[in-house]
């Protein structure tokens, strides 16, 4: 933080200095070129979290300004690493190119981490690990077109909270000004409520960095854009909404409210796929199962998940392009598969673009990403004529900006919009997780998570025991955490490979999945685990895939499938 004696001498010595420079002049001599550049003392906003908050910096989940634990001052910032979150806080700052830059903060507790990222040259890092308070410091130049640069605080996974406090960024550079408190958002109104959800839209306010979403009076979301879906709602019921504007000084003051009642109780997405769906994935390439046409997909099948859509060089953006070894070993056209797609849903079949794969490198990670999603993912859908999407990213997920994404999808798509999801079995071990957040804040539009309960080891299960897949119990003791954690029993459905050769391991029998789709809708057919009620609504079933199951005789659809289709 600035201080002012040091202000004020440093534009003492800047008048002496004029002074000085008149005076020879007058003698007519010169006086020779002196370094002037400003350095700032802190280029850094709030950095002892005096603030009572961390406003001006950006941080993740269990992070706060605190009172009891602190270097100087009335606050410190205190950090609880979590999962997979490692509680980092870090802020954004302007800085000049070729220029030297100093960091220092004080820290305590274990592993606490200091740096920069964006400098244009070796990024900083430094670290302690220590119970008492102890300062790091770190050095870095700039690049020679970096303009800005990002100070980050984190601890690490596993460990214990920690406590960092005067935090500086010293060098060339002028003290930064706080921004003022954003004026309260105008114009909020809602839009056509589902039985489940509410959209909300208000008109963006200059200086805010985000917008917070008031339910009744309480705080119930967090966005940065200028709109928001109410989610998780009651039907029938009456509910007023207020936002406020929010960046580093403070939050505005709230909006006028506006009220909307949602519709009768009527369920998620997914248009006239069967109450009990058996979901298949296509394989749009080669890697050793049978070839196929979407014709040739069996008919026990309600759902076809074209695997994959294609990354564009835009974030978020995909594509779709039939694989070249179908149309030279197939003779199968771009035209054959529309006229195949089209008749299947003809034949009552749902057939959508999944995205991601092992190797998917789609990311939607802010707004921008999102809108390029949305709008490219439409783009395919209007080609292909394909009823929905599927998402299979097993590279990370941002719950927050998807859903964005996705419910701008499902509203330029209609009402027949069929959304499934295909998380790898330990994204939907906690409700916390990024996919498991990403299926409740797309409840009202979803039409089934068909977890792949396979490439897993052993897994915890509802009850807090741990079971080893490729087992009964794996199956619907892992079903459970989904159903008990938020998802109606009719978007949930059960994952496993066609065969042995689709996965690395978690192969079961059809005899298998039978058993574990009885014990958790019927009570019946369950291994030591048994539920502590039934699911009589539960979707289904999903296979990887259906060209390994037409390689394995078709073992799959034709056990599985009549059993699903057979389900109360």
């Amino acid at each position: 933080m600035a201080c002012p004696p040091a202000r004020r001498r440093h534009r003492l010595a800047q008048l002496l200095v004029s002074a000085l420079a008149m005076a020879l002049s007058v003698l007519g001599l010169t006086l020779l070129p002196t370094a002037t550049a400003s350095a700032a003392e802190n280029l850094l906003l709030n950095p002892g979290f005096e603030s009572g908050s961390t406003g001006n910096w950006t941080c993740t989940g269990g992070t706060g300004a605190q009172t009891a634990t602190k270097h100087s001052g009335s606050f410190a910032l205190t950090g609880a690493p979590a999962g997979q979150d490692y509680a980092q806080c870090s802020q954004k700052v302007t800085v000049q190119p070729n220029s030297k830059y100093t960091l220092t903060a004080w820290v305590q507790g274990p592993y606490v981490y200091l740096g920069a990222t964006g400098t244009g040259g070796a990024d900083p890092s430094t670290w302690s690990n220590s119970s008492s308070w102890n300062q790091l410091s770190t050095t870095f130049t700039s690049g020679a077109s970096t303009t800005s640069v990002t100070v980050h605080l984190h601890g690490w996974y596993g460990q214990a909270a920690y406590f960092a406090d005067d935090v500086v960024l010293a060098g060339p550079g002028s003290d930064p000004t706080p921004p003022t408190v954003p004026a309260a958002p105008t114009g909020l109104a809602a839009g056509t409520p589902t039985s489940s959800t509410v959209p909300l839209t208000w008109n963006s306010v200059s200086n805010a960095t985000a917008y917070n979403v008031y339910r009744n009076g309480s705080k119930v979301d967090t966005v940065t854009t200028n709109s928001a879906t109410a989610s998780g709602l009651a039907a029938s019921t009456t509910y007023t909404f207020q936002v406020t504007a929010t960046n580093a000084a403070g939050e505005s003051p709230k909006s006028g409210s506006v009220s909307a009642t949602t519709k009768a109780s009527g369920g998620g997405g997914g248009g006239s796929v069967p109450k009990h769906a058996l979901t298949g994935y296509w394989q749009n390439f080669d890697n050793g199962a049978a070839l196929q046409r979407i014709r040739d997909v069996q008919s026990q099948y309600d759902i076809i998940a074209v695997s994959f859509a294609d990354a564009t060089g835009q974030p978020g953006g995909i594509s779709f392009t039939l694989d070249p070894t179908l149309s030279s070993r197939l003779g199968y056209s771009k035209a054959d598969f529309i006229a195949d797609i089209k008749a299947k849903q003809a034949a009552g079949k749902k057939v959508i673009l999944s995205v991601g794969g092992q190797n998917g490198t789609v990311s939607v990670n802010d707004s921008t990403s999102a809108g390029n999603f949305a709008n490219s993912a439409y783009a395919a859908v209007q080609e292909y004529g394909f009823d929905g999407i599927d998402i299979d990213l097993e590279n990370g997920i941002n719950a927050t900006y998807m859903s964005q994404a996705l419910h701008s999808l499902q509203t330029k798509v209609g009402s027949g919009f069929v959304l499934t999801m295909a998380p790898q079995t330990i994204d939907m071990q906690s409700t916390s997780a990024g996919y498991f957040q990403l299926a409740l804040k797309t409840k009202d539009i979803l039409t089934v998570v068909n977890t792949q309960f396979y490439n897993s080891g052993s897994m915890n299960g509802c009850d807090g025991k741990v079971y080893s897949q490729g087992t009964v119990d794996f199956l619907t003791a892992l079903a459970c955490i989904q159903l008990e954690g938020g998802l109606d029993p009719s978007q949930v459905g059960l994952g496993v490979p066609a065969s042995t050769s689709a996965a690395g391991s978690g192969y079961v029998s059809p005899t298998v999945v039978n058993n574990a789709l009885d014990c958790l809708a019927k009570g019946t057919g369950c291994g030591s685990f048994k539920p502590s009620r039934t699911y009589p609504a539960l979707r289904g079933a999903m296979t990887w895939s259906t060209n390994w199951d037409q390689s394995n005789g078709n073992s799959f659809s034709n056990n599985v499938g009549p059993h699903v289709h057979g389900l109360p």
